[in-house]
């Protein structure tokens, strides 16, 4: 590669990008590469150890550092740094911003290294209280692992810092980087690390990747001239400021990843594999969730915090339906297809080596449980980072207070009606064609969950239009039947393909599972194009708009520059 091609490509990833559409498709696109990495990782660990009592004890294990990357980092997390940084760079200059950011930074360091430090020495404890189905050898397990996964919060929290200047430049490119250099760490773990040392190899490989999604911050922080360093000069006030601002948020999260070490705990005392069926149902799940929910809060999150900052309450409301519609546009119809084509999204990436049909015909199910509650999801992140960037970070807490006791009750009760009364169970079971799979009890878990998420989506909702006023405008009304119509129609596309190629592949060979999949899910895309473009859907307009504008002008104006070969 010539060295005006290498300036050329450091160019484009150092470019600001501005656009909510703009930088949501960057986002995402990114995003994209990085879930794919991330399935890949998955499809290793399905082929090497399948839904088993091995990968329950690796997906156990990365629960505890995520609660505290969760309670510890998301106190100076760029939703909360964003608007703070942001007003002393206006306000005060570029230096006494640094002076901040080093001195958020050093308390940060400081703070999760000692709760690190005493994690470690609680491991043997905490996997006898919350995962109490694990026997000793899995316990044992655990508890190295652990220790090793422990370092990765401390390097992905100070990744965050560096984050909220690099989206407060416009970075986006460098920002969505950084998940991809993740995922290739654990997959080095997985294939070069795990050979020699076993899980705790791959527990390596995590740490390799926390340390290259904070790297990738660097230049651009360093070109910002923001790079924060050690200090031990601190602003109290200022300090004590952000963690007002972000306490709330943070339980937040803790209170989410306490409800998933809920759900895990349950998972432990079922089936052997349960944990790991609901964590790969989970991890497929997140790819569509982080494609559309993830990119569109997280794009829109620096404008709203502009908007609300100067006062200019219309242009903050409209930037909020503008994400709200193009999240409903985005996931109706991936939730209509992904569960008509459920199992043949697992077999292609998962099923390998030891993960069977059993593994597959399960998991499926569960996914399909996960993705009822994607639009709903969406939802909430975009409804909480809007609340965020108008300073009200208590609402988001109060609401996830209440959903978190009715997830963590509601999957209680599940499995509990499920013994209590079998026919309940043997419909679900009918009803997702798993009632000669072995370990079903895992679904009403999912179920649980996703029912919690659409409450929490509902209120939500009607608190956000009683708080930030106005009503329900036509255009959402619009997005909604549009999305609704073109989603039924092109699902059922993909399920009429599917039935009438059943004669046509062998769907014991992953190739034709493939082939088949393929063929379904062009026909679904085909038909909600078709309905689209029959319906001027303006979201549908605002996307080709999008593209011409971000890709087919770059290339004209590119395309007159001469020099020689």
């Amino acid at each position: 590669m010539s060295f005006y091609m290498v300036r050329r490509l450091i160019a484009f990833f150092s470019e600001s990008i501005s656009g909510i559409h703009a930088a949501a498709y960057v986002i995402a696109t990114f995003a994209l590469v990085s879930q794919v990495l991330g399935l890949v990782r998955d499809r290793m660990l399905a082929h090497l150890f399948g839904a088993g009592p091995t990968l329950d004890v690796y997906y156990a294990a990365f629960r505890i550092p995520d609660f505290l990357f969760a309670s510890i980092a998301s106190i100076v997390s760029l939703f909360v740094l964003i608007p703070l940084l942001s007003d002393r760079l206006e306000k005060q200059g570029k230096l006494e911003a640094k002076a901040f950011l080093s001195q958020v930074t050093t308390f940060f360091c400081v703070f999760i290294c000692a709760a690190s430090a005493l994690l470690w020495f609680l491991a043997p404890m905490l996997v006898r209280f919350l995962y109490p189905g694990f026997d000793a050898g899995q316990q044992q397990s655990f508890i190295e692992l652990t220790r090793i996964l422990l370092l990765s919060p401390i390097f992905l929290g100070l990744s965050n810092i560096l984050s909220s200047v690099t989206q407060l430049a416009g970075r986006f490119y460098v920002y969505a980087l950084s998940p991809i250099l993740y995922n290739l760490g654990i997959i080095v773990g997985v294939v070069a690390l795990y050979p020699r040392w076993g899980l705790a190899g791959i527990g390596w490989g995590v740490v390799i990747g926390a340390v290259m999604h904070l790297l990738i911050q660097v230049p651009t922080v360093i070109k910002e001239g923001l790079l924060p360093r050690p200090t031990l000069s601190f602003d109290w006030k200022s300090l004590w400021g952000v963690i007002v601002v972000s306490l709330p948020r943070t339980t937040t999260l803790a209170l989410n990843q306490l409800v998933m070490l809920a759900l895990l705990g349950f998972a432990s005392t079922l089936a052997a594999g349960s944990v790991t069926v609901f964590t790969f149902a989970s991890n497929l799940y997140m790819a569509p969730l982080t494609l559309i929910g993830v990119s569109y809060s997280v794009a829109a999150f620096p404008v709203l915090s502009k908007l609300f900052s100067n006062g200019d309450k219309t242009a903050f409301l409209d930037h909020v339906l503008v994400a709200l519609r193009s999240i409903i546009f985005w996931s109706l119809p991936t939730v209509t297809v992904f569960i008509v084509l459920r199992a043949h999204i697992v077999r292609v990436l998962l099923g390998s080596g030891q993960f069977d049909w059993a593994d597959t015909r399960l998991t499926a199910a569960v996914f399909a449980l996960f993705m009822i509650s994607l639009v709903a999801h969406g939802l909430v992140l975009l409804f909480v980072r809007a609340y965020y960037a108008a300073g009200k970070t208590a609402r988001p807490l109060l609401v996830t207070l209440g959903s978190s006791a009715l997830t963590v009750g509601l999957v209680w009760g599940s499995v509990l009606i499920s013994d209590a009364i079998p026919t309940l169970r043997y419909f679900v079971e009918d009803l997702l064609r798993i009632s000669d799979v072995p370990g079903t009890n895992v679904v009403m878990i999912a179920f649980a969950y996703s029912l919690g998420l659409i409450v929490n989506a509902s209120v939500f909702w009607m608190l956000f239009r009683r708080d930030f006023g106005g009503h329900m405008p036509r255009q959402v009304l619009k997005t909604i039947w549009h999305a609704s119509a073109s989603s039924i129609l092109a699902a059922s596309a993909a399920y009429l393909v599917l039935r009438a190629t059943e004669s046509v592949f062998d769907l014991s060979i992953a190739r034709d599972v493939f082939f088949q999949g393929a063929v379904a899910g062009v026909a679904a895309l085909i038909v909600w194009t078709g309905v689209l473009l029959i319906l001027k859907n303006p979201e549908f307009a605002e996307l080709v708009a999008t593209i011409r504008a971000r890709f087919w002008q770059r290339a004209a104006a590119i395309a007159p520059e001469t020099g020689p070969m």
